[in-house]
């Protein structure tokens, strides 16, 4: 299957499978309305799908929006 992670998740609640707090943001004001409703530490990801983990996108811990 070809899914962001995003849709993945969206698949999960549909089966009551648990999964993180988070959403998808299309911009950077998107991130930071997300990062102030979500109260601490988030992780930023941006997903491309590029045929295998870890070849494309990038990962961000940060610590206020």
């Amino acid at each position: 299957m070809r899914l962001h992670e995003y849709q993945s998740k969206e698949i999960f609640t549909e089966h009551t499978i648990p999964i993180p707090q988070g959403r998808l943001a299309a911009t950077p004001e998107e991130a930071r309305l997300i990062a102030e409703e979500l109260h601490g530490p988030a992780v930023i990801k941006a997903q491309v799908l590029a045929g295998g983990r870890g070849k494309a996108g990038g990962i961000r811990l940060v610590h206020s929006p």
